[in-house]
Order: structure tokens, then sequence, then C-alpha cells
């Protein structure tokens, strides 16, 4: 017995001895974190013989489309299992912060990593050929780049940025189109020509007349083409200059944008599209007057991509101010809402090309973006019943005039900004208004006579202006300022404000191209195997853009692009 007993325990024994050798050979986890853009990001951190195995991030507050920007910072730390790698173009304060969280956690854990930074050099960039290759992945990019793969073209998409999809993650509001099933399922009559009448209306005429009919007449089949590959554009709202409601969202109101990409770039790597990030392209080849390519960098290494057709499709230039103070130089220190990328690049690429630049000065402030955040609040927002009052308390606009007139309104009241009044009903009719809550941007109070200390206006004449806004609401009528469309009475606790100003949001300049896509030079001729869609374009727009029509021209514009460019090919 006493030696059956010996066994048992030595047995137990060594059953004990290997789970302590097991768990100290198991990876450890670790937390840190560090401030992100939109606030905390917490990272588990899991380390193993010295080296890190995995992160998860366990709290974050930034933007959804972001999440490319993580799993890129993520990869690269676990590849040279070293925090010290450089952040992510384009995404600047958000991977900084996950690096930096990461690095909280190593340091906590006292373990010293074994570096692998430099090691890999089996990753090697060569000269290479393709049929069509597209600059810049934002959704007229993505959306050429698909186009022409479906058509049966070999396509290679660059973008200088570490993040796919650009401008289009943040707009917000939705898509216009006409004559579409949606709008017909839901009663609502609309016409190519009111969709034309309100896009020249709204961009003072100086619109290129030829590329808003094309606009308005293929906007209906491209949500079609955008339905069938995975988008929710179910949702039918109004926004400032249309006639009627027109502009189509994923179901109750949320952001179109970022929605567009997840699906955009889901199809493209479905069709296996070759898509390079942090590539620059930095200068266009050129042959016999005919593009035949593109030079691009990355990193530094500088290689050739040799193409049948090239797509522009870079965006504009919003976000370098210096451009914006070159064509408008009222507009010095005005901030912006455009991301990093929106520099104004295509400039640079086809100066050597004689390409006509159209519409240059014509550049849009948006009326409603939170001062000193550059945070936009979608145009959807008023279109859903939000008001726009003053430090008076009073409403000073109609808040569904055209950008360009309620940004110079805006301007001209005490403080330069003014807020969005707005109640529960709004609310609930638009998801989109959830970002701003949880980005802090939003007061909130159970009554409008609490809304107004709160944001410290006149109390007394913002419940008449409530008061007043509500009788017109009820009749239907708008007597002070003839606002056609007042969704709700703003009479459902709770209630509330945003400060909100102008900031620069769209150039409706650039690139001349015509209907078929095609860049044009000055002496009017096509420039053969370029083409070029989106913001990086001018005359769809004119002087001012409406809201909703940017996402319709950078898909239209870029099935346009994609299609021809793909035609040419098989030439």
């Amino acid at each position: 017995m006493r030696y059956a007993r010996k066994i048992i325990l030595c047995l137990l024994i060594g059953v004990m001895t290997f789970s302590l050798a097991a768990c100290g050979s198991s990876a450890k986890t670790f937390e840190g974190e560090a401030k992100g853009k939109n606030g905390i990001i917490k990272v588990k951190v899991s380390i193993k013989d010295q080296k890190i195995t995995k992160i998860d991030v366990v709290e974050n507050h930034e933007s959804d489309f972001t999440k490319d920007t993580f799993k890129k910072v993520i990869e690269n730390i676990i590849e040279e299992n070293s925090t010290e790698i450089d952040a992510v173009s384009g995404a600047t304060v958000t991977s900084s912060a996950i690096i930096a969280a990461v690095k909280d956690a190593v340091k906590k854990s006292g373990i010293e990593l074994k570096s692998k930074k430099g090691s890999d050099s089996s990753s090697k960039l060569e000269n290479t050929t393709t049929d069509i290759v597209v600059i810049g992945a934002g959704g007229a990019g993505l959306t050429a780049s698909i186009e022409a793969k479906e058509k049966g073209a070999k396509v290679i998409l660059v973008e200088k940025t570490a993040v796919i999809g650009g401008n289009t993650n943040f707009a917000t509001g939705g898509l216009n189109a006409t004559e579409t099933k949606y709008q017909k399922e839901k009663g609502i009559k609309d016409s190519v020509k009111l969709f034309i009448d309100d896009t020249m209306k709204g961009g003072k005429n100086k619109n290129n007349p030829e590329l808003v009919k094309k606009l308005a007449e293929k906007s209906s089949e491209t949500v079609d083409w955008l339905t069938e590959r995975g988008a929710d554009l179910s949702d039918v709202g109004i926004m400032g200059g249309a006639s009627v409601k027109r502009t189509h969202r994923p179901e109750g109101g949320a952001p179109v944008g970022n929605h567009l990409v997840k699906v955009l770039e889901k199809k493209a790597k479905d069709l296996k599209i070759d898509m390079r990030t942090e590539t620059k392209a930095t200068e266009l080849i050129v042959e016999d007057n005919k593009v035949v390519g593109v030079k691009v960098k990355k990193g530094d290494k500088t290689y050739d991509i040799k193409a049948k057709s090239v797509i522009l499709a870079m965006g504009g230039f919003g976000a370098n101010s210096d451009m914006v103070v070159k064509y408008r130089s009222e507009l010095e220190g005005f901030g912006t809402t455009n991301g990093p990328g929106a520099t104004g690049d295509v400039v640079k690429l086809v100066e050597k090309l004689n390409v006509e630049l159209v519409d240059m000065k014509e550049i849009q402030s948006h009326p409603t973006v939170v001062p000193g955040k550059s945070k936009l609040i979608t145009e959807a927002v008023r279109g859903n019943g939000a008001i726009l009052v003053n430090r008076d308390g009073k409403r000073f606009i109609n808040e569904l005039e055209t950008r360009d007139v309620v940004s110079k309104a805006e301007l001209q009241q005490k403080g330069k900004t003014a807020f969005l009044i707005f109640d529960q009903n709004v609310r609930e009719s638009l998801k989109a208004i959830e970002g701003y809550a949880k980005a802090g941007v939003m007061k909130e109070a159970e009554s409008i006579k609490e809304l107004g200390g709160k944001i410290d206006i006149n109390v007394a004449e913002l419940e008449k202006t409530v008061n007043k806004y509500n009788s017109y609401a009820k009749a239907k009528k708008d007597a002070d300022f003839k606002r056609a469309d007042m969704k709700f009475e703003l009479n459902k606790a709770k209630y509330y404000a945003i400060e909100v100003g102008p900031a620069v949001h769209h150039t409706m300049g650039g690139v001349k191209i015509n209907t078929n896509a095609e860049v044009m030079n000055k002496s009017g001729k096509v420039i053969e195997g370029l083409y070029a869609a989106g913001e990086v374009t001018g005359g769809v727009h004119g002087a001012n853009r409406l809201g909703g029509n940017a996402v319709a021209d950078i898909t239209v514009y870029g099935r346009i692009a994609g299609e021809n460019a793909a035609k040419a090919v098989k030439k």
C-alpha cells in the first residue's frame, strides 16, 4: 500500500512538473493603452520566448474604416517583432496610438523583444505589366477596378496611403440617383430632367451639362450595380438643393461611405484584383503621346507598371491648404473634412501632358463641421428635420439651402458658427447620429430650455424659435424661410445640439474629361490611354456640389472609366 502511494505521489509530482513546464513555455499576456484620435485604445499583447505572438485590440473608439490600419500595424509589429516601426500614412494618429499602446504593454512585461526588423529582404518590387493600372483606391478607384476586371481586363490598383477607401470613408449622406426601384417602391416621383435641373442650379450653371446628363442617366443603373454587389441603398432621404427625396443610403440612414468601401473592397478581393497600398504614383509613362503606364514608389523602392490604360482616381486637394489658398485666398485658415490623402497630386502628375484643368477655383465648404475637430455632421441631419440657430436662439436660413449659401450665412452670425438643434424623433430616424453621440460632440437635455442653457444661447428666443418651427412643420408651410421639407415637429425629448461651422469639404475642379471619362488636353483632344473619375475631375459639379452627388459621381464615372479602359485594352 505504502509503495502504491509512493507511485501515485510520484505520478502527481510528474504531472504537476509537466503542467508548470507547459505554463512556463506558453505565451503571457500584457495590457497596454494609448490615446487615439477619438479616445483611448487598449490592447492585449501575447509574448512568448521574447516574441510577440498575438495582439488583440480590446478597446477602440476610432472610426470603423480604421480596421485596415489596425490590421496593418499589428501585422507589421508581429512581422518585425518590434514596436520601432513607422506609422501608417493616411492614418498617422490612429496607427501611432496602436504602436504606443503595444509599447506600453511590452514595457510593462519587462521583456526585451528579439527584433527581426530589417531581416526580411525577400520582398522585391520589380517592373511589371498589366492591362490597366488604377491610381487611387477610394470609391472611384475601387469601382473602376471592379468594372474593368469584370469586363475581362487585368488590373493593378495602387494607393499611396495604407488605408483603402480614401475620402469615401468619410461620406455619410448618401448617393443621389433618380427613377430608382427604391424611389418607386416609396412612391417618390423623380426624373432624369429634375436631377439635371437641380444639379445645374446648384452648380450655378457652371457645370458641364453633358457630364451632368450622363450622371443622371446612369445613376439608377449604378444603384442596381452596387446593390447586386452587396450594397444596401434602400433608405431614401433628401439633402440640400434637391427637389425630391433621391439620396440613397443604407437602412435607417446609416452612413453610406464606409459601407460602400467595405462592399467594394470585398468584391475587389473576391475578384483577386492586385491592390498595392503605400504605393505612390510619381510619374506617368508616356510613349508617342500615349499614356502607357506609371512609375510608382514604395518606401525607397521605385519601379514601373506598364499598362495599356491608366485611370486617375486620386481624389481632390481639400487637404492641401497651400493649394486651396492658391486658388481661393479667402479660405486661408479654414479646417478641412478631408482625409490626409487629398493633396492634389494629379496636378503635378499630368503637367507634362498639357492636360486641361477646369473649375479649380470652385472649392466648397461644408456648413456643418464641428469647430476644431474637423468632424463632419452629415447634411442628412438637416434633411431629416434638424434646424440651425444662432447665438440669439433664432433661425437665420433655410436649412436645406445649398452648402455654399448655408456656409456664407453661418459666417455672418456671431462667432461665425451656429447650432444644429434636433430632438429624439430626428435621432431615431438616422443611424449616423449615433456616431456623433459616441464621438462626444452632442449636448443633450430633457427640454429646450435646459438645452439652451447648456449651449449658452438665448433660452427664451430658442424656445420661441422651436415652437414657431413646430407650428410651421404641423402646417407644412415655413412662413419664414420657405423650407420645403419639415419631416418632424421637434417635440420629443431628449433634445440635442451640435455646434457647427464651415470647413473646406470638396474641390469641384480637376482634370477635364468627356462623357467616356477620357482625359482631355488643352487643345480639346483625348489623351490616349488616360481616363479619370471622381473628385480628381472637374466639370460635373460646377460652382457648388449638391450633397449626395459626390458618391453618385465616383460610382457612375468610376464604372464608365473602368468599362471604357477595358474596351481600349481589347482593341
